[in-house]
């Protein structure tokens, strides 16, 4: 017969061709769940003007659970400029206390400028990106000053205003700017002893008034008001 070739082979494909099995609805959800991977969704404990903070990328290889680190601008540009906060002044030693906040860009250094006046800023040693406070010594009192930081990394450095070194004008404030100027209290021990010589110059002068009124007038013949006589009546 003709057709039982065609039949056998019909057969033959039925039963050896492996027919596709259809995915059951349990193993796409385990499919959709294996390549969807949790993104966090809690800041990390990091803060810009934190000193001594840990960076971000240690914070989150350190943390249990993973955690989101604040934006950055490419490592290829300069860093922005940092954002200097409070100069406290300790006029006992002469020495003010800076303190700054991180810029959104990453740091590998920071130093200090400081300008005692017109002319050449003096440079303060590199600190590591983990600073946000440093001190100022050998200042005068009385003297006045204009101090910047400045951030650093492979491509290059943040810029200060062009104006600090040649006056305070475009100098920007301690909330806004990476400059503040201050100027240094005297001592209050040259307070102390400045009130002490006034009081001694005081005690002399009234002792020598007294010394006059009652021991030298009369040694040095000084005429004495005569009492004038009652008339008799």
């Amino acid at each position: 017969m003709l057709g039982s070739p065609c039949l056998l082979g019909l057969l033959a494909v039925t039963f050896l061709v492996p027919q596709a099995q259809p995915l059951a609805p349990g193993n796409l959800e385990e499919e959709e769940e294996e390549d969807e991977t949790p993104l966090p969704s809690m800041p990390c404990d990091y803060d810009r003007c934190r000193h001594l903070q840990v960076p971000c990328k240690e914070l989150q290889r350190a943390s249990p659970t993973a955690c989101l680190c604040p934006g950055l601008s490419s490592p290829d540009l300069p860093p922005e400029q940092p954002r200097l906060g409070e100069v406290r002044l300790v006029a006992e030693d002469s020495l003010a206390v800076v303190h700054w906040c991180a810029p959104s860009s990453p740091v590998h250094q920071y130093w200090l400028l400081l300008w005692p006046g017109s002319g050449a800023p003096q440079k303060s040693p590199p600190l590591n990106s983990t600073f946000r406070r440093a001190e100022l010594t050998g200042l005068k009192p009385g003297g006045s000053y204009v101090v910047c930081v400045v951030a650093a990394n492979g491509a290059g450095e943040s810029s200060v205003p062009g104006a600090v070194g040649q006056g305070l004008d475009g100098v920007g404030g301690p909330s806004f700017g990476p400059c503040s100027q201050f100027t240094v209290p005297p001592r209050p021990l040259s307070l102390v002893h400045a009130a002490a010589g006034v009081g001694t110059a005081l005690a002399l002068l009234t002792c020598s008034a007294l010394i006059w009124h009652f021991c030298l007038r009369d040694r040095w013949g000084c005429p004495r008001r005569q009492a004038r006589a009652v008339p008799r009546l």
